[in-house]
């Protein structure tokens, strides 16, 4: 018997759930299939939002050959056919699913063909593609990053679902339950659902039912549906107001979702946006967390995760390096750039390096001309800057 995930398998961009920054009306890859071309690409997200299935939706819209390819359960010989298949067909579309994994042997071979077009690739992957993808494969694609699905978006595709599902009975309080607990997963949703219907006696669904299939807590829903991105953000300004106990309540519950990935992501920014110079330690700290929880996956993962939580929480903050960056950006857009100055340039030959100098430092001019007497940088009072300013003054022979 099909599944309903699988049945429920978009045959057109119009049918995909939710990613309408992609497939909505006048959209990027609605235009290129309305177009009749497309281009290689990636496609990156968590799981259970739609990669696969936008997919197969382009590849039954254009109606051109295609083959589905695992970057690490195919092997090389898998991939020699497939190549084959495109020389006598003329193109093909190849979907490969966890393109972060694709070796060097196979990246070689396919690299000239994705050159010249013979292969269209379609990579998907739930890994960041700046990060974790081989530059030589991601400078031949377009990169398009999907959207966690909300849960008003879910709840459209349950509904949808719902009639494939023959006799059904379910009200909008259980739809809005599973899609809570899917926590932006589609798949999960689909499959809670299907197993809710078969496990019923009557094909009526009750809240009770859901509850003892999946009793995990529902701790991500509000009337808007943004309650996940809430309780990120409630992590974050908690650690910024430097109150350990609510850091430490909404890691919990962060934790309790299972959602590790985001945790990541959101501590990381964390370390560098609201901590900074006054504890520049703490980014290195977060990664070795991380990494630590990686290894010992949950529930042991809580302890690296609340050990740095609360160093982080407890820590001074500083957000000068944030706001000089982004005042330099500002600047940058607005097109106050101007050209280096000749002595900083590739082989100057009136470069003072400053190493040679007393202090290591000498006064030249490192800004462009019509920005030289910009600053950018405004200190926080803290140990760590002070401490840095004090050097930066004595090196300079400022009293």
């Amino acid at each position: 018997m099909e599944l309903l995930a699988n049945k429920f398998r978009p045959k057109s961009l119009g049918e995909i759930v939710g990613q309408k920054h992609l497939v909505g009306d006048n959209k990027i890859l609605s235009n290129l299939v309305k177009n009749g071309k497309i281009f290689s690409m990636i496609l990156y997200g968590k799981p259970g939002i739609g990669k696969t299935s936008i997919a197969y939706a382009i590849v039954n819209s254009l109606n051109k050959p295609y083959r589905f390819l695992n970057a690490t359960i195919n092997n090389k010989k898998d991939f020699d056919i497939v190549i084959e298949e495109a020389r006598m067909e003329g193109e093909m579309i190849l979907i490969m699913d966890e393109i972060h994994r694709l070796n060097k042997d196979k990246q070689d071979l396919l690299l000239p063909h994705i050159e010249s077009g013979l292969i269209i690739l379609i990579g998907l992957t739930t890994a960041n593609p700046y990060h974790k993808i081989n530059p030589a494969i991601r400078s031949r694609c377009q990169i398009f990053e999907l959207k966690e699905l909300s849960v008003d978006d879910l709840i459209d595709g349950l509904k949808r679902a719902c009639d494939l599902l023959d006799g059904i009975n379910i009200d909008s309080e259980c739809l809005k339950y599973i899609a809570n607990l899917a926590s932006g997963d589609f798949r999960s949703a689909l499959n809670l659902l299907e197993v809710a219907y078969y496990a019923s006696s009557d094909k009526n669904i009750s809240l009770d039912l859901i509850k003892s299939i999946n009793s995990k807590p529902v701790f991500f829903h509000d009337k808007d549906g943004d309650g996940h991105y809430d309780v990120l953000s409630g992590l974050q300004k908690s650690i910024r107001g430097s109150d350990i106990n609510a850091s430490m309540h909404y890691l919990g519950r962060l934790l309790e979702s299972g959602d590790l990935d985001s945790i990541y992501r959101r501590l990381s920014v964390i370390a560098y946006e609201d901590i900074g110079l006054a504890n520049p330690g703490i980014g290195p700290k977060v990664m070795a967390a991380i990494s630590a929880a990686e290894m010992v996956g949950l529930p042991e993962a809580i302890i690296p995760l609340s050990v740095v939580v609360a160093e982080m929480a407890l820590s001074p903050k500083s957000v000068s390096a944030y706001n000089a960056i982004n005042e330099a950006i500002n600047d940058i857009r607005k097109g106050s750039t101007g050209n280096l100055p000749e002595h900083l340039r590739t082989n100057s030959k009136t470069y003072k390096y400053p190493p040679l100098y007393e202090n290591s430092y000498v006064e030249q001019q490192y800004l462009p001309d019509n920005i030289k007497d910009r600053v950018y940088y405004h200190p926080m009072n803290n140990k760590y800057e002070n401490g840095l300013n004090a050097v930066n003054k004595r090196m300079r022979g400022i009293k």
